[in-house]
C-alpha cells in the first residue's frame, strides 16, 4: 500500500511506479541535452556572424580594382594599368605600390577615380626611388 502524502510506510520519499510518468533522465542525459542546445545556439550565432561579414565584404565594397599589367619605364618610374570597378556615383582612390628586386618598397601612391562610370581602365605612372621589379594594388577605398 502506498501513502498518499508521498512518503512510504518507512518514512522515506516514495518514488512513482517505474514507467508511469515517462522515463526519468539521468544527470548525464540532462547535461548532454543542455550541451546540444548550447552548441546549436552557438552554431547559429557563428553562422550569423560569418554571413554578416561575408555580406559586408561583398556588398560593402563600392570600389575595387586590379592590376592588369605594369611596365618599368625607367629607373625612377613604373606605369601601372589599372582596371577599376565601382558604383557610377562612387568616388574614391586606389593605393598602388612598387617593390624592388630585394622586396623593399620603392614607391607608393594614391590615385583618385571620380569619373561617373562603373568601369575605368587607366594607366597611371608611379614614381619610384629605384628600379621597380613589381607593382601591386594595396587596396581601394570609397569616399
Amino acid at each position: 500500500m502506498t501513502a498518499v502524502s508521498g512518503r512510504d510506510t518507512s518514512g522515506s520519499v516514495a518514488r512513482p511506479p517505474e514507467g508511469r510518468y515517462g522515463r526519468t533522465r539521468t544527470a548525464d542525459e540532462r547535461a548532454d541535452r543542455r550541451l546540444k542546445v548550447v552548441g546549436a545556439v552557438l552554431g547559429v550565432v557563428v553562422l550569423g556572424v560569418v554571413g554578416w561579414f561575408g555580406y559586408d565584404s561583398i556588398a560593402g565594397t563600392k570600389i575595387s580594382a586590379e592590376v592588369i599589367t605594369f611596365d618599368d619605364v625607367s629607373a625612377k618610374a613604373v606605369e601601372v594599368h589599372l582596371e577599376v570597378r565601382k558604383d557610377a556615383d562612387a568616388n574614391g582612390y586606389c593605393t598602388v605600390r612598387a617593390q624592388a628586386e630585394s622586396g623593399a618598397e620603392v614607391g607608393r601612391a594614391d590615385f583618385r577615380f571620380d569619373q561617373d562610370k562603373d568601369r575605368i581602365d587607366k594607366v597611371v605612372t608611379l614614381r619610384t626611388t629605384e628600379r621597380a621589379t613589381s607593382a601591386s594594388l594595396v587596396g581601394c577605398h570609397a569616399d
